[in-house]
Order: structure tokens, then sequence, then C-alpha cells
């Protein structure tokens, strides 16, 4: 892939993040959920993103020569686009998760089909099949898999014999396990990356902050427990990825 390629892909994905977060405001967005295809900002904020990738097309023309028509097509396209996107998803439940991650997975499909046709080839996606089923991509997707939710289950099964010992502490149901699964995504990154000393500082801020909480509980065995777990998280997190580095990246 080239460089003005890949410079146009990214430029793309830049200007809709600038159109959908830096310039709609909050207002835009409540009356696109009450008027629906009747909100003149709902228009006006379809239009933005219109000049914002022929814009950007625009200035790509510099690189890889394309009509003035190609331009006008591709804002078209991502106007009338995002409009209808973001119609479909103000007749959704606001405030929802799922519906946000679902409305810019479909718009950066959109972009993502207008780059290959500016491009007009499919050889970035032969390029990124080819990347995806590499052995070095494949075994380091299966490491960040492990380390969540396989993981988690094989922890809490060591940790029974002791969690039933502690009494009601208090923390939010499912934390712990959730605030595991992010410091094992952040630990096998950091190995990854050849890293080992900023897992140091992480285990180390950890201690700190929970400190005070441990401090005040005065149950040892709630401290106790916490200490087992968090280093059979990591200690198991950094076997996991020096295996990987040793096997896959290194071999």
């Amino acid at each position: 892939m080239s460089p003005d390629a890949l410079s146009l892909l990214l430029g793309l994905v830049l200007g809709h993040l600038v159109g959908d977060f830096m310039l709609q405001p909050r207002i835009w967005v409540e009356e696109r959920y009450q008027l629906r295809h009747r909100s003149p900002r709902l228009l006006q904020h379809a239009l933005v993103h219109g000049l914002l990738a022929g814009g950007i097309l625009l200035v790509a023309t510099a690189a890889m020569p394309q009509g003035l028509a190609a331009v006008l097509l591709g804002a078209l396209v991502v106007a009338v686009s995002h409009w209808l996107i973001d119609l479909a998803k103000a007749r959704l439940p606001a405030g929802e998760l799922r519906w946000f991650l679902l409305d810019q997975i479909l718009h950066l499909l959109v972009l993502l089909g207008l780059w290959l046709a500016w491009l007009g080839s499919l050889a970035p996606l032969s390029e990124l099949a080819a990347w995806l089923t590499s052995p070095t991509v494949l075994g380091v997707a299966t490491a960040y898999l492990l380390v969540t939710r396989p993981l988690s289950i094989a922890i809490a099964l060591v940790m029974q014999r002791w969690s039933a010992q502690l009494e009601e502490t208090g923390t939010l149901a499912s934390a712990g396990a959730r605030i595991g699964v992010l410091e094992r995504l952040l630990v096998l990154t950091l190995v990854l990356l050849d890293q080992l000393t900023a897992v140091g500082f992480l285990l180390a801020a950890k201690s700190v902050l929970r400190f005070g909480d441990l401090r005040d509980s005065r149950d040892r065995k709630l401290t106790e427990y916490v200490l087992l777990g968090t280093l059979l998280s990591i200690s198991t997190t950094l076997v996991l990825g020096m295996l990987v580095r040793l096997l896959l990246l290194e071999g």
C-alpha cells in the first residue's frame, strides 16, 4: 500500500471524527432524536461531513489524480449515507453503547468503500487478509483472547477456596473481574512491547491505589486475597506474553 493511499484513508477517518465529535453540538443530537427526518440540524450535520470528505478528496487529487466529478460524487455519497445512518439511529433508543458502536462502524464502512473506489483496486483488502492470517497476528490475537474471559475463569477457580472465607466487601458487582481483565490486557501489551519496567510501575500504582482501602478495612484476609489475586493475574500474563515474544515475535 502506498503512503498516499494510507494518508487518504487516515484523512477520511480524521475528517469523520472531527465532524462527528468536534463539529456536532449536543443540541444537534437532541433535535435529531426529537424531529428525526424533519430536523434541519441533521441535514446540516450531513452536509458538514460531505464538505469535510470533499475537501480531503480534493487535496488527495494532488497525489492521486481524479476528476472534480469524482470528488463531488464522493462528498455526496458521504453526506447522503451519513444522513441515512444517523436518521436510522435516531429511531433507536438513545444512550445505548451498541447503537453508538453500530453507527460508527457503518460510517467507517462507507468511508472504506469510498476509499477503495477511489483507489480502483481491492488490493488493500487482500493485503489486510494476508496480514490478519499470518501466524504472528493470530498468535497475538489468541494471547489477548486468553487474558480476558478464559483467564478470568481460571483465576476465579483457583481463588474460590479463599473467596468463600471473605465477608461482603461492599464493592461493585463484577468490578474486580473487569479490572482484572483490563489489567491483564495492559500488562500483555507492555510485555509484547518489551516494556517490563512499565509493568512494575503498573503494579506499584495499583498497590498505592488499594493501600488505603485495605488499611481501612483492617481485614488481613481481604489484603491477602487481593495480593494473591493480583500476583496470580499479573504473573500468568507475564509468562504468556514472554512466550508469545519468544515463539512469534523474536523467533
